[in-house]
């Protein structure tokens, strides 16, 4: 049987829109043998999804997506083959969370001097116990139809430089690397292309994130080109660095991603899930 892996998507436990349980279920719709959930900031998922993945035999790799600062820069650093019960992870995951509540008051109170009242108790409504993201702060807005699109929400509101926009001090990237590495897991560098770097800068993050601990980046990912795919794969090569596939997987109503459609790793790249227990 052909394995395919998908190791990169979210649940409603973060910024998803399907439960652990649903996301499990449609993985196994789309032929998902192998599933990381990676929910951002928090591993709270983990044991629902493992539990219908049992029932839908579904190998569930543990992982989580932990926010990291580095040059004055965000970036996202996906954990593979995690244990979620490692003190200083698990600690990681309740001060992030506390990061997140913080920013998300301060989005609120942006929006607030903007005339676009009630954000705050919008998104905690919506994030219920998970992780408050700027994606439920798009959601809002898009809800009350201040735009038309999540990706509008972002470009007048909540990017860099506008006017919903908060800086946030994460963790720095070697204390993430560690947290994960510490866990047992695989340090994994997040849609590398998706930060708009140049190359130069793009060769400095790699070799940091080396040093670090990092040990492959994402060279598969959900809407990605063939020439995109080779960037990637040329940048895996030269840092020796495994190649991770995930669709960063968030909505079904998003017809342009999918559980599991994802382009082949290619050939000369080593596979992250070699590294997996």
């Amino acid at each position: 049987m052909t394995e395919i892996y998908d190791l990169h998507c979210h649940s409603s436990v973060s910024d998803g829109a399907l439960s652990p349980t649903e996301l499990i279920q449609r993985a196994h719709q789309q032929g998902v043998t192998a599933l990381a959930l990676t929910d951002h900031d928090t591993t709270a998922g983990l044991a629902e999804a493992q539990a219908c993945a049992k029932l839908e035999g579904i190998r569930l790799i543990a992982g989580v997506e932990l926010s990291t600062s580095w040059q004055d820069k965000c970036f996202h650093i996906v954990g593979l083959g995690i244990d979620p019960g490692y003190a200083p992870l698990a600690q990681a995951t309740l001060d992030l969370q506390n990061i997140r509540l913080e920013r998300a008051e301060k989005i609120a109170a942006k929006l607030e001097k903007k005339r676009i009242p009630g954000a705050l108790d919008a998104v905690k409504k919506a994030a219920g116990k998970g992780m408050i993201t700027r994606t439920h702060f798009a959601e809002f807005l898009l809800s009350q139809n201040h735009v038309s699109t999540q990706q509008e929400a972002f470009d007048r509101y909540l990017a860099r430089g506008k006017p919903a926009y908060v800086s946030t001090a994460w963790a720095d990237l070697e204390q993430v690397v560690n947290w994960i590495t510490g866990a047992g897991g695989v340090a994994v560098l997040a849609h590398p292309l998706r930060y708009n770097l140049t190359a130069n800068w793009m060769k400095r993050l790699l070799a940091a994130f080396k040093d670090a601990g990092g040990q492959s980046i994402e060279v598969v990912t959900g809407r990605i080109s063939a020439d995109e795919i080779k960037l990637s794969a040329d940048y895996a090569s030269r840092f020796q660095l495994a190649g991770s596939v995930g669709s960063d997987f968030h909505n079904p109503a998003n017809p342009w991603v999918e559980l599991g459609r994802l382009a082949a790793l290619p050939d000369n790249i080593k596979p992250v899930w070699e590294l997996l227990g």
